[in-house]
């Protein structure tokens, strides 16, 4: 009686997925250990820093925060404040560029994630938030891009904490 041969490396994908982990040594979070598969490529970097082309979105471990962290994974001394943009401005409303939607293989508006980059001054009370410029993520593929919107209702800095709900334009 033969005894088939079977190549248990081909099968592994379909028998289980394994969870490589990489440690990131990071100017503000010290070593950490992120899974791989979290790593989000931006094909044309962030704007000023377009050298940087792989980043993971470090959470707050306070989970009433709304600030994370796009922590650049070649660099450990760059890591962006990022926010939700509908928690600065609940009545943001962006159409992403066609091209965009594009360069970020977009087949479901529920595949994307929408963060904008946060500005912290001295005075916490005056941060600031970039709804013109948001970071969006095809979550599915992990594919990033920083766009820039033709939006003039948008600026680089909007308040975070202005009392005025409906502009918090600087």
């Amino acid at each position: 009686m033969l005894t088939p041969i079977v190549n248990l490396d081909i099968l592994k994908p379909y028998l289980m997925k394994e969870v490589a982990n990489v440690k990131l040594i990071t100017k503000n979070f010290g070593e950490i250990e992120i899974d791989e598969k979290k790593i989000i490529h931006f094909p044309e970097g962030i704007l000023g820093f377009e050298g940087e082309k792989e980043f993971v979105i470090i959470n707050n471990e306070d989970e009433e925060s709304p600030f994370g962290w796009l922590q650049s994974i070649g660099n450990p001394e760059l890591a962006f404040v990022i926010i939700n943009p509908f928690f600065v401005y609940p009545n943001y409303d962006i159409v992403v560029p066609e091209a965009a939607q594009k360069k970020l293989e977009i087949q479901d508006k529920e595949d994307l994630s929408i963060y904008s980059i946060v500005v912290v001054p001295k005075d916490i009370e005056k941060m600031t938030a970039n709804l013109l410029g948001p970071i969006i993520i095809n979550a599915k593929k992990l594919i990033g891009k920083q766009v820039i919107l033709d939006d003039d209702r948008y600026s680089t800095k909007h308040y975070i904490f202005q009392q005025n709900l409906d502009d918090r334009s600087v």
